[in-house]
């Protein structure tokens, strides 16, 4: 079994970009902060991965088979899609709080306790209800999450400084790369997957079975990565009209960077790097997928998935060889019937000086494809 993976070369950079933002800031807390306590939190997380084939011998008898994955652009419906996937039970997956804690061991124990906490009142679990709801407040209208709920399993690659969610804490994009892994080294990547793979692994385990389902946009950047690592690996990839999820997405980061307190000139230009990406993020998975018609995959019209998520579902799980049982069936209906989608959240191209012929140019193939053109009156709204 793979042992803890840990990036070294991004702690270094990190180091270097956390020491520089110190230093014009002279506030120094953060840069120990992390110096001193990510590698002692990787630490305790590696000793306790390396406990869980000795402590579950059952572990080395867990097999990663035909995962599925849904990626795409950010905001382009790959959540709903997730979530309405989770409720089949022929799946597995990870809830946001169980995804910092690589290990089994950590895993089972976590369970142990709020399993307790239930039985003896819920004390902790209404306290994490009422952080969830004070840490999520600022971007519920964008992002509707929470600590028990399916999230991105990137999420895996924290404690490894690995995971696109550094980028969320640290806006320095085109100095930090988290997205482009089918560009990196080729050991460097089989690493990294290989840690993730024994995080899935140790994932099915605790669910005690099914077939792993994950979602996350920055796989889009991975998906050659994916199918190397994942060789019987099905993919989804919901399609939405860019002139509604690049802006969208811009607004999340924004967002979480200001609530933050990041420097606003880091965060324009970490912005203009998200937007460029956000092209790749259209074009990579279905370039790679044209590659490797092999690979069971299903690319889904967002409209259809809101609008027709009953048929919508049915015909994704024919594209990719799945059953539909009774519980998934009832589920895929009672979305029929609460089908349709509103949001207070609001954005535009032109707030984050987006040229929309620029977009329209780069992905004329897919403005095509779906006839995008026909929604560019609606595209400030989700």
């Amino acid at each position: 079994m793979s042992r803890f993976y840990f990036d070294w070369s991004n702690y270094v950079t990190m180091l270097r970009l956390l020491r520089r933002d110190a230093r014009q800031q002279r506030r120094w807390a953060p840069f120990v902060r992390f110096a001193v306590g990510v590698p002692l939190l990787a630490g305790l997380h590696a000793l306790c991965f390396a406990l869980d084939p000795v402590l579950f011998p059952s572990l080395r008898r867990t097999e990663v088979r035909a995962p599925t994955f849904c990626i795409g652009h950010a905001r382009s419906g790959t959540t709903y899609l997730h979530r309405l996937m989770a409720e089949d039970p022929q799946f597995s997956y990870a809830l946001m709080y169980e995804l910092f804690f690589p290990s089994l061991l950590e895993k089972k124990l976590l369970r142990l306790m709020f399993r307790i906490d239930a039985a003896t009142g819920g004390r902790l679990r209404r306290r994490l209800d009422d952080i969830e709801e004070q840490a999520f407040a600022p971007t519920e209208d964008i992002h509707k999450t929470g600590f028990f709920v399916p999230e991105e399993d990137d999420a895996f690659l924290t404690w490894s400084l690995s995971s696109g969610f550094w980028i969320v804490a640290f806006p320095y994009m085109g100095e930090l790369d988290f997205y482009h892994v089918d560009r990196w080294p080729v050991p460097k990547r089989r690493r990294m997957m290989a840690f993730y793979k024994e995080c899935v692994r140790r994932q099915i385990a605790l669910n005690g079975g099914g077939t792993h389902l994950s979602k996350n946009p920055t796989f889009c950047g991975r998906v050659e990565t994916l199918i190397e690592t994942f060789p019987d690996a099905r993919i989804i990839v919901p399609m939405r009209n860019p002139y509604e999820t690049i802006p969208s997405l811009l607004k999340l980061m924004q967002t979480e960077w200001s609530l933050r307190g990041r420097d606003d000139r880091l965060i324009k230009s970490s912005l203009r790097v998200l937007a460029d990406q956000s092209v790749d993020t259209y074009l990579h998975p279905l370039e790679v997928l044209a590659r490797h018609p092999e690979v069971r995959a299903s690319v889904v019209d967002c409209r259809e998935l809101v609008g027709s998520p009953s048929a919508t579902m049915r015909h994704v799980y024919d594209e990719l060889g799945l059953d539909i049982g009774p519980e998934a069936d009832q589920a895929f209906t009672a979305a029929e019937r609460r089908s349709g989608h509103e949001t207070a959240h609001r954005y535009s191209l032109a707030e984050f000086g987006l040229d929309p012929h620029d977009i329209h140019r780069r992905l004329a193939g897919l403005f095509d494809e779906y006839q995008w053109d026909n929604e560019e009156k609606d595209a400030h709204v989700s």
